[in-house]
């Protein structure tokens, strides 16, 4: 995708489509918790999807996600959809997901294995603070608070998520030449 005139191949409409329905898969691996934010793989399922994707696929893979969660197909985790799972107290956290997929596609276009980490891990972050801003904002109680009950807990297992995503990537890009191979797949 050298120009940015160049319209979309199917082959890369498909692989986005394939991308928002992996994320949509894995977010219903999900395992409730008292906080109302469920453990789920969707970290590693948006992380796959940009890093697999590069920015501006991976990033259309999230928002694809998004949209068809917003028109109210059950996608987001235990099986939810629709505009209420958008605006409600972990709605924030749908939202990181794209600017999460844009700096983990950002990361590995840059072609180079250590921005690519960093730029992953900034993304989680990211969406960890959108996810918390908008507990906060519907549940109140302060936002370090809601850090604390809806992010913190989950940290550990979503930077692993987002580690080895990276790897998956490189070995999908590689056998199915999604994309050119860039130096930080070396």
């Amino acid at each position: 995708m050298n120009s940015a005139k160049q319209k979309l191949s199917a082959r890369d409409m498909a692989f986005t489509g394939l991308l928002a329905a992996v994320i949509a898969v894995l977010s219903q691996v999900a395992i409730p918790l008292p906080s109302g934010v469920p453990v789920t793989l969707q970290t590693f399922a948006v992380a796959l999807a940009g890093f697999t994707l590069g920015a501006k696929l991976g990033t259309a893979s999230a928002a694809v996600y998004v949209i068809i969660g917003a028109v109210g197909v059950p996608v987001f985790a235990n099986f939810k959809g629709g505009l209420g799972s958008l605006t409600g107290p972990t709605g924030g956290f749908i939202w990181g997901f794209i600017l999460m997929a844009l700096l983990c596609g950002l990361g590995m276009d840059s072609g180079k294995k250590p921005l690519a980490a960093v730029l992953g891990a900034a993304g989680l972050l990211l969406c960890h603070l959108c996810g918390a801003a908008q507990f906060t904002a519907i549940k109140g109680g302060g936002f370090v608070h809601s850090l604390l009950i809806v992010s913190v807990p989950y940290l550990l297992k979503d930077f692993i998520s987002v580690a080895l995503a990276y790897p998956l990537a490189i070995v999908i890009r590689n056998r199915v030449h999604i994309v050119k191979k860039s130096k930080a797949e070396a």
